[in-house]
């Protein structure tokens, strides 16, 4: 892979043209849509997400994706908003420095980079699982699927996707687009035909519980405390967590003032409206129970979909590990999208050295950022799954705490740039202001209580460092990782830190 040219801004001419050399007009509505819905992933998120939110709240599991949804649509409103007024492939990162100055900006802009490692490292790993387990299915020889568990054949594998994930990503979104449209059609072909087979069997009385939906399963008061709301939401979060790739595709987007706040509203709807058909799918056909198939068994959590897919889906389970496999090796390639132009945009500002802001001249797509991306995911994972299998389930649910932190500044970041402008109207107060203010308080509320909550060594996995959780210690920690590397940057290049932000009134959007 050529590093390419650079379309590096000097120091200190931040506002003079966002610009970067990337590729413009190269995705439309719905392939921004397809995309997004591709990060987000939701046959691998559900598979590793319903058992541990189960656990939590247990028939409240329809309740808990509603509350995860809402601050997730008000979030997206600021996003829209900050979008209209300035597009920019940097998001979080160019907003956050707009509105609260260089250094919450970095930090940001840190906490999506960090979160984006976090879950590559998890569908790396998930992407590996699935595609040993269908091996298995698909040659009759179970021992093939106990290859997952062999490390060095575990992280080789994983080094593989990665490395062709990193590689469809380097050729640009034309080549993106097309991948995803395939992928991302298949996966949710089997996901519903999973949730109408799983009704069949509570209507035929073949369920393993076979519950009737009820309208108390909607209730977020059923939820026994405020800690399992937070812990519950803080999954939902993550569940959720991938819609805002769309906006920093904002640059390669027709109509990339418009185009990508719309594809991230339509993505959350659809998402939302998949996850509570299979939600109320398993639920009525598992129930709660700690044995057997029921969502509270620990031996099943881990994936759910592999312990119910057989029961479920009879001779056509396979489709399942299929699905999961295509989900989480789809959103391995999607996701390279956001790290790679967060660091473009960090480089093109001068946040980060100017190699990250070059341009793989051929594809006009963010080369050097794309290999850095790769190669920090490469390492992390390989480190982690050799310490130990838990630390990668416990990112999960650190992955979370990073989503909250970096929506909230988002979210405030659009209250506070607009700050003015949003008292010219209804419209714009409560798209401006009362939106993405409520969306923003109720992320960061989550995360230090789900951070307050997570050094308790039985928090997550159970694991532990000098008696604080493991959760603790890597979502935090990698917060605070963060600031060492912004005070290292700052002396190396303190010009972006110096650097007076433009923040001049924009005019009412609509």
């Amino acid at each position: 892979m050529s590093a390419g040219t650079s379309a590096a801004a000097p120091a200190g001419e931040h506002g003079t043209d966002h610009r970067k050399g990337l590729r413009t007009g190269s995705v439309g509505l719905l392939g921004s849509v397809v995309i997004g819905v591709s990060c987000i992933a939701p046959a691998y998120t559900l598979s590793g997400a319903l058992g541990p939110t189960a656990s939590v709240v247990g028939t409240s599991l329809p309740a808990i994706f509603l509350i995860g949804f809402l601050p997730m649509l008000l979030v997206a409103v600021g996003y829209r908003q900050l979008n209209r007024a300035m597009p920019d492939s940097g998001t979080t990162f160019t907003w956050a420095s707009k509105a609260f100055g260089p250094w919450v900006g970095w930090l940001g802009g840190w906490g999506l980079l960090a979160a984006t490692i976090l879950v590559l490292s998890n569908l790396a790993g998930i992407a590996v699982d699935f595609f040993y387990l269908a091996l298995a299915q698909l040659t009759g020889n179970d021992a093939l699927a106990e290859l997952t568990r062999n490390v060095p054949v575990n992280v080789a594998t994983c080094l593989a996707f990665v490395a062709l994930a990193a590689w469809i990503s380097y050729r640009g979104m034309e080549t993106t687009k097309a991948v995803q449209y395939v992928l991302v059609a298949f996966q949710i072909v089997v996901l519903l035909w999973f949730s109408a087979a799983a009704f069949g069997h509570v209507a035929g009385g073949t369920a393993f519980e076979g519950l009737a939906v009820r309208a108390e399963w909607f209730n977020p008061l059923g939820i026994d405390s405020f800690s399992a709301l937070a812990a519950g939401v803080s999954l939902s979060v993550f569940i959720y967590w991938g819609w805002d790739v769309v906006l920093t595709i904002n640059e390669e987007t027709r109509g990339a003032a418009t185009t990508p706040g719309r594809a991230a509203i339509a993505t959350i709807l659809v998402i939302v409206t998949l996850y509570l058909t299979i939600a109320l799918a398993v639920l009525s056909y598992s129930g709660v129970a700690e044995e057997g198939l029921g969502l509270g068994n620990e031996q099943i959590q881990e994936n759910i979909f592999a312990a119910l897919a057989g029961p479920v889906m009879g001779p056509f389970a396979i489709l399942m590990s299929l699905a999961v496999l295509s989900s989480s090796a789809a959103s391995l390639q999607s996701t390279f999208v956001s790290p790679a132009r967060t660091m473009l945009a960090m480089g093109h500002y001068g946040a980060l050295p100017s190699r990250y802001a070059r341009i793989a001249p051929r594809f006009q797509s963010p080369g050097y950022a794309t290999v850095a991306a790769a190669v920090v995911t490469a390492v992390f994972y390989a480190v982690m799954r050799v310490v130990s299998e838990n630390v990668l389930w416990d990112t999960i649910t650190a992955l979370g705490m990073m989503v909250c932190f970096y929506y909230g500044v988002t979210a405030l970041a659009c209250v506070w740039y607009f700050r003015r402008q949003s008292r010219r109207s209804a419209k714009a107060f409560l798209a401006q202001f009362l939106a993405p203010l409520l969306g923003g308080i109720l992320l960061l509320v989550f995360f230090v209580q789900t951070s307050w909550d997570s050094m308790d060594p039985d928090y997550g996995s159970g694991s532990a460092i000098g008696g604080v959780g493991l959760v603790f210690v890597l979502g935090v920690g990698i917060l605070l990782l963060g600031v060492v590397v912004m005070v290292l940057q700052h002396r190396r290049s303190p010009a972006f830190f110096r650097e007076r932000f433009e923040t001049t009134e924009l005019p009412v959007l609509d």
